[in-house]
């Protein structure tokens, strides 16, 4: 009961927070301003490239496009911030040492914070997801959608597949949520945890770009995380998918694991 308590209490408190409600509310301008200039472009069409072409003829492509937009940056800074804050943004404010001294194992307070920043990951998706969709539904015509496999599907489909790529965006920023927790017991500096963590996809995707080390690209945490026109075709292509899933599985367990064990044997009445 306590650690449902727990649970709840911190889930709140990190959707309520003013700092991630700035955050959410970022993402879900972003869309909005895309679909803004491509309005106003006087042929939006010519410099547009991939699913942004397709806005103009069909604006529920910009829900697919803004999450292809904001998950090399800007939706990893947002879970940098959130899971680099979990443990230390408690050890600075000195409510850590109160949080492991009520009966309540350090695995369950473990537990709950990975999950509350694995949840805010789910939130800021379907976000994005829908204010892409709305604004683009606003500005342009809207009707079934052409996949990049030719074939055509309904809005109901179109509604549908676009709630799996944000499961899927999710899922991916799960694993940064990992090594965003795990960092963050190492450290009692909230901004050192969230400036670390913030930093790995951006040197997972420099490695990314490097052909010398294509050997080492399947198992970056990055390689996979734009895996979207995939679930674009009909069939769905999901090999790619799937190693993404296996890597983020892999990075969590690991990540979870060396944080159980940070946090366990850390000393914090001292």
């Amino acid at each position: 009961m306590l650690s449902t308590s727990l649970a709840a209490s911190e889930l709140g408190m990190v959707l309520r927070r003013r700092r991630n409600v700035i955050m959410l509310a970022v993402l879900a301008a972003a869309p909005v301003i895309v679909g803004v200039a491509l309005r106003l472009s006087s042929s939006p069409g010519g410099p547009a490239r991939g699913l942004l072409a397709e806005v103009s003829s069909n604006g529920l492509f910009l829900g697919f496009s803004a999450l292809i937009l904001l998950t090399p940056f800007f939706m990893p800074l947002t879970m940098a911030v959130v899971s680099g804050d979990s443990i230390a943004g408690e050890s600075a404010s000195g409510t850590l040492r109160y949080l492991l001294t009520v009966p309540v194992a350090r695995g369950r307070v473990l537990a709950v914070k990975y999950t509350s920043s694995v949840v805010f990951g789910v939130v800021a998706a379907v976000v994005v997801v829908t204010s892409g969709m709305v604004t683009g539904a606003l500005l342009f015509p809207v009707g079934d959608v052409t996949l990049l496999s030719g074939q055509t599907i309904g809005l109901l489909e179109t509604g549908w597949r676009g709630i799996i790529m944000a499961g899927y965006a999710a899922l991916m920023l799960a694993g940064l949520a990992a090594i965003g927790v795990f960092i963050s017991t190492l450290t009692e500096v909230p901004t050192t945890a969230m400036a670390s963590t913030a930093a790995v996809p951006v040197i997972s995707q420099i490695l990314g770009a490097i052909p010398q080390l294509s050997g080492l690209h399947p198992w970056l945490l990055t390689d996979t995380w734009r895996a979207y026109a995939d679930f674009l075709r009909e069939p769905m292509m999901l090999e790619t998918v799937n190693r993404g899933l296996l890597t983020q599985a892999a990075y969590i367990v690991i990540f979870l694991s060396l944080a159980w064990a940070r946090l366990t044997t850390r000393d914090v009445t001292a």
